[in-house]
């Protein structure tokens, strides 16, 4: 029989592995058309129409999926300018801070740009050459910042029971322990 944490630890490592899917086919897809429209261009001399407007928004796509994953694992850039003035036993503490703050950010952000994919939804805002609406991407953006800002929360509160000793291990501060 499977406990809460393992069904959990399953759904989440299903969801953690169609995020990586779809961005890895969209970088696929990337490759893919930039070498078809390189050698189009090239050799003969008929390029792809659309084809900049196409990376452009795989681009964005490629990012913003890939962001809930890059902040349930931690591994965005940071700076460890903290770490040496830092007590080791309030390193918890440094962290559901950070981590708390982190989401802050990232609703603030996922409420604005959802604001403009419905504004530009209600413009009728389209790509110049193509006439892809804006809408799409930018509802995708907002919905991956949403869905990194409550990842970041429950770091937070990892962060916070494994400092309250509620947890023992598995979570994020624990030594040597896989943190996906």
């Amino acid at each position: 029989m499977q406990t809460p944490t393992t069904y959990w630890a399953r759904v989440g490592r299903v969801f953690q592995l169609m995020l990586e899917g779809v961005a890895g086919a969209t970088l696929f897809g990337m490759m893919l058309l930039t070498t078809v429209d390189v050698t189009g261009r090239y050799f003969f001399n008929a390029p792809i129409l659309g084809a900049v407007e196409l990376t452009q928004l795989m681009l964005a796509a490629l990012v913003f999926l890939s962001l809930p994953i890059v902040c349930w694992r931690q591994e965005h850039v940071s700076v460890d300018l903290l770490d040496a003035i830092f007590p080791a036993r309030l390193v918890w503490i440094r962290e559901v801070l950070v981590n708390l703050l982190v989401t802050v950010a990232l609703w603030v952000m996922a409420l604005r740009v959802w604001a403009l994919a419905e504004r530009a939804f209600s413009w009728g805002d389209v790509t110049e050459f193509l006439r892809i609406p804006y809408g799409y991407l930018i509802g995708l953006i907002s919905i991956m910042l949403a869905l990194s800002a409550l990842l970041t929360l429950a770091r937070a509160i990892l962060y916070l029971l494994e400092g309250f000793k509620v947890i023992k291990r598995g979570g994020p501060l624990s030594p040597g322990g896989n943190h996906d």
